[in-house]
């Protein structure tokens, strides 16, 4: 299994910082991290038919979820915009807020019966499964997803 190590400026990896680095720590974890989006959650399980996948995706809507699979590549994007108005008893807005985040992420997995995958989402969760598939071959598929029961 192959790691990345983050290098912080000020480690003792790095006995010549400068004056100049040390007033740009400010933007070293874990400061940075408020700003960052993290990427949702992703399980992957190969059951030798077929794989299945399942996806954490709190707070969103199915319609904010769009599925594909090309060219061997499983793809998950999400978009989800928020708005909210404060207006005060005239109607005039007081505070107007409007925000849109975007996150996706892609697996290679070959050998897939498009025709046969599914996909059910449920309380912020995203299960996909698909069935294996004999041949490989290289097209675009998307995937609906269906309300679980």
């Amino acid at each position: 299994m192959f790691g990345l190590v983050p290098f912080v400026s000020h480690n003792e990896l790095s006995k010549d910082e400068n004056v100049f680095d040390r007033l740009m720590n400010v933007f070293d974890e874990p400061f940075m991290q408020s700003f960052h989006m993290p990427d949702f959650k992703v399980d992957v399980k190969d059951n030798g038919e077929s794989y299945d996948l399942t996806a954490e995706l709190p707070g969103l809507k199915k319609e904010d979820i769009s599925l594909t699979y090309e060219n061997n590549y499983l793809t998950i994007a999400t978009k989800n915009e928020q708005s909210k108005d404060e207006k005060d008893e005239k109607g005039n807005y007081v505070r107007r807020e409007r925000g849109t985040s975007s996150m996706s992420r892609s697996f290679f997995i070959d050998n897939i019966d498009e025709a046969k995958a599914t996909a059910d989402y449920k309380d912020g969760i995203l299960s996909v499964h698909l069935p294996k598939s004999e041949k490989a071959e290289e097209t675009s598929h998307t995937i609906a997803i269906n309300d679980a029961a």
